[in-house]
């Protein structure tokens, strides 16, 4: 089977239904072509000999988001969007002439692909949601009408790709979207969300116990993540540490500690000791606030959170799905402009609120740490919109069922 993916946060997922369908059927053979970037995120599995990357690859300046604006698309196709795009295609052709199926997670893109392949597919419907039109905070009455007038946030050519014959599967990510498209004729499921899979939490440790905890998240793609990172660190300068608090702050393969080092010295933060049990690579200090870095710590720090200051994307929909209420930056981009953080909130249903200033972050914070009561009751919501662990494994059952039993060729 080849996997199809378009995105950091699309290779995450798709790397867990992975991961759960080798357990189910270990003698599969288990592609991916990762059609934004270079996909990092399979790396280890590739080493471990249970999947395999295929196909070209390449980094594009807007980071897999040129349609955010029309600078970045001209940006990638400067450095070569339309020949990777090309290649990319020409791989999916030959797949789909061996007749072996296809799951494409993402948007229109890998489903366009998937569909002129030819192949056998399932499709995955990561971004779009209906709360997003149907409730949520930051009204937009064109886009609102728009939708409801169609009755899903998807579009019609997307519905007829997901209605085709070779659609073995369609899944989304939430009950209310998958009835707004079984409205229109496709046979859409909801069996769970795999971004709230593997985000087990570990006891949180003695010397953090004492502290504030707040957990900061600035994306992962460079530069803008080194842009949003000044923008975060800038907002926490605003509100003077009157009690001990520790900054979480995980990052995956970049930035890296190195990246982020001489950032918090220009700040004013110096390095300390790591605290005993943190885990972590570096720990730095200013005043009473102390600042972990933590490659390939999410999963360990999330649930340690009482507030998020994020300027991400998936890692921002796990955090807030774990009962985290968070507060967001909008930058100049490619990816976190204000129109994706005001999206973003609307289909968070308002756990994550958009910032305009350094200075409103830093007001809005200091009312979130100093209210339990609102602080739980955006994790509700939070908890809500995002759903309970386990979709990995039933999303797995349903490829494995649906979409490989099927005759091919």
């Amino acid at each position: 089977m080849l996997l199809l993916s378009n995105g950091h946060g699309e290779d995450l997922i798709g790397l867990r239904i992975l991961r759960a369908l080798h357990q189910r059927r270990p003698e599969l053979q288990l592609c991916v072509l990762p059609l934004v970037g270079e996909g990092e995120t399979f790396r280890e599995a590739e080493q471990d000999g249970w999947l395999r990357r295929v196909g070209p690859r390449q980094p594009m300046p807007s980071g897999g988001f040129s349609n955010q604006s029309l600078s970045a698309l001209l940006r990638d196709l400067g450095a070569g969007l339309p020949g990777l795009s090309w290649r990319q295609w020409q791989l999916v052709r030959r797949w789909g002439d061996s007749g072996e199926p296809i799951l494409a997670v993402g948007d229109l893109l890998p489903l366009l692909l998937a569909w002129a392949s030819g192949a056998p597919y399932g499709f995955l419907g990561t971004p779009k949601s209906d709360y997003t039109w149907r409730s949520g905070p930051g009204r937009n009455p064109f886009a609102d009408r728009y939708h409801r007038c169609k009755g899903s946030e998807w579009d019609p050519w997307e519905w007829a790709l997901m209605a085709d014959h070779r659609a073995r599967l369609v899944a989304v990510r939430d009950g209310l979207t998958a009835r707004g498209l079984r409205r229109r004729g496709v046979a859409a499921l909801a069996p769970g969300n795999p971004m709230m899979d593997q985000l087990v939490g570990l006891p949180l440790p003695e010397p953090l116990r004492q502290r504030r905890r707040i957990v900061l998240l600035c994306g992962s793609r460079l530069p803008e993540a080194l842009a949003n990172a000044r923008q975060l660190l800038a907002s926490l300068a605003c509100l003077p540490a009157r009690e001990p608090q520790v900054v979480l702050c995980p990052t995956g393969s970049r930035p890296s500690r190195q990246d982020l080092e001489p950032i918090l010295a220009a700040h004013g933060y110096r390095e300390v000791a790591l605290p005993q049990g943190c885990g972590g690579a570096a720990a730095w200090q200013l005043q009473q606030r102390l600042l972990l870095l933590g490659p390939g710590c999410f999963e360990r720090w999330a649930r340690w959170g009482e507030v998020g200051l994020a300027t991400a994307g998936t890692a921002t929909e796990q955090l807030v799905g774990l009962g985290v209420p968070v507060l967001s930056l909008p930058g100049p981009g490619p990816q976190f402009k204000l129109g994706f953080a005001r999206r973003q909130s609307r289909l968070l249903g308002g756990a994550v609120r958009p910032c305009g200033s350094a200075q409103e972050l830093a007001v809005e914070l200091e009312r979130l740490l100093g209210d339990a009561q609102l602080r739980q009751h955006l994790g509700a919501i939070g908890r809500r919109r995002m759903g309970d662990a386990g979709g990995s494994e039933r999303l797995a059952a349903l490829v494995d069922r649906q979409l490989l039993a099927q005759p091919q060729g």
